[in-house]
């Protein structure tokens, strides 16, 4: 699906919230539990996909999803995009359904298609969990990875090695923002549940439950942005949720293996990310088309400096051979 035709489609369904209907949603929905919020979602918002990268907030809200969608096979009362969807356009319904198929995703064995970018700097222990909740729930997981990567070798060969340290921008763009935004266009996301939450602080302190992402009109849900970490922790223990085994360990909030340490403060659970950096989000919840003019940017800076460097590699070949005829 062309980028533009993504962007229209999510912005024709946020599109239907005003700001002030927004804010009266946003008021509603505080008042609800995040199993109430996340039934709202699956009914309500066609083209609903979650990412994750299974933090602890996202893997409660998988298992919330999947608790919801055995209570509504069991009853059978109300719908799900497996039996009809949340959209009253049954063409769109259609629609959605055979793009999801065509994708091989399952949307009778799990309602939401679950998103996992692997950026090719995940710890193992994250690869292992990935597996782990693919068994424990029985769903089909949609990888992304950078695009024409099958691996860090590969990512190394075309970008060179720790872009992460040269050129951050671009390691954003490259490792999540374009695998994330190539992942909404072949499903026809138009709106995403996060894992993001207040209390995680920085950007993310003023969090709404729901909110539209500028520019693109993609529909953000933060279904748990109210709760503590304690809150989440004690749901996953509640629950037996598979976690990340980092966590036994000191982590807190986990992303790529070079830029997670153990949480420095306890009350700051993403105090391990980017130490040393003045930056709180990897590039899925900034401004997408302001992330990428930044990448455009900087991938014309470097392709001038590489034909300066060649018209000067060429004008001193041609000087020698000018000189050695002398």
């Amino acid at each position: 699906m062309p980028e533009s035709t993504f962007n229209t489609q999510a912005s024709a369904l946020s599109a239907t919230f005003t700001q002030a209907h927004l804010k009266f949603l946003n008021a509603k929905l505080e008042k609800l539990s995040p199993e109430r919020i996340i039934e709202w979602a699956m009914i309500s918002l066609p083209g609903l996909i979650q990412t994750t990268a299974f933090g602890l907030t996202g893997l409660v809200i998988l298992d919330m999803i999947n608790r919801i969608h055995v209570d509504q096979q069991a009853s059978n009362d109300h719908p799900t995009p497996a039996s009809s969807s949340a959209s009253e356009d049954e063409e769109n319904d259609d629609e959605s359904q055979r793009r999801f198929q065509k994708s091989g995703y399952n949307v009778r064995r799990h309602p939401v298609p679950l998103i996992f970018i692997d950026t090719l700097y995940h710890f193992s222990e994250t690869l292992d969990l990935a597996q782990r909740v693919q068994d424990h729930y029985n769903i089909p997981l949609k990888i992304y990875k950078p695009q024409g990567c099958e691996t860090t070798e590969e990512f190394e060969r075309f970008h060179g090695e720790r872009l992460w340290e040269t050129d951050d921008v671009s390691y954003d763009y490259l490792i999540k923002v374009e695998p994330g935004r190539r992942a909404y266009q072949e499903l026809g996301a138009q709106a995403v549940i996060s894992g993001r939450r207040r209390s995680q602080k920085g950007d993310r302190s003023r969090l709404d439950i729901l909110e539209i992402e500028p520019g693109t009109g993609l529909i953000k849900l933060n279904p748990l942005a109210s709760w503590s970490f304690q809150q989440v922790w004690t749901y996953v223990r509640a629950h037996q949720v598979p976690y990340n085994a980092l966590l036994d360990q000191g982590y807190r909030s986990i992303g790529d293996w070079h830029s997670t340490k153990p949480a420095v403060n306890p009350d700051d659970e993403r105090s391990g990310r980017w130490e040393g950096k003045a930056k709180s989000e990897c590039g899925l919840h900034v401004d997408y088309f302001k992330m990428r003019a930044e990448f455009q940017a900087t991938q014309k800076k470097k392709q001038a400096l590489v034909a300066a460097q060649q018209q000067t590699t060429a004008l001193d070949a041609q000087q020698n051979q000018t000189i050695e005829v002398a």
